[in-house]
């Protein structure tokens, strides 16, 4: 099997029974019910349309894209206020961003996603002790 060196921007889209996603710039479309059901899903469509060319797609080849308002609805474990906090931003102006009354510029999404990540790596490294 042959590989691709190439990105696949997926776009992810909140729908009224889960999530949606296509390809930006070819002809693959999946949902499903959870981010994690779409993911594989995704994977799973792509792999079908790569399949007479005997490619495989793998997590390298597929960019997940979600705007600030559907990432905040679902990941609702991650209060705007204390990002902005963590990131040194203005609590309101991200407000605006995640309603959507606002569009941030490339480094305030960098600034923003770098935050996200950051967060996730600590959360990752926590160990709870039970007794």
């Amino acid at each position: 099997m042959k590989t691709i060196k190439k990105k696949i921007k997926m776009i992810v889209e909140k729908t009224d029974t889960g999530f949606s996603a296509y390809a930006v710039d070819y002809p693959i479309f999946t949902t499903g019910k959870s981010i994690t059901d779409l993911i594989s899903n995704a994977y799973e469509a792509s792999n079908l349309y790569y399949v007479d060319q005997q490619i495989k797609i793998g997590q390298e080849n597929l960019k997940f894209e979600l705007d600030f308002r559907q990432f905040f609805q679902y990941y609702k474990v991650i209060n705007a206020k204390f990002l902005a906090d963590k990131i040194g931003m203005n609590a309101t102006l991200l407000s605006q961003y995640v309603s959507g009354n606002k569009k941030p510029s490339e480094t305030q999404t960098e600034k923003i996603l770098m935050g996200i990540h950051q967060i996730g790596q600590e959360l990752a490294e926590i160990n709870l002790i039970y007794r």
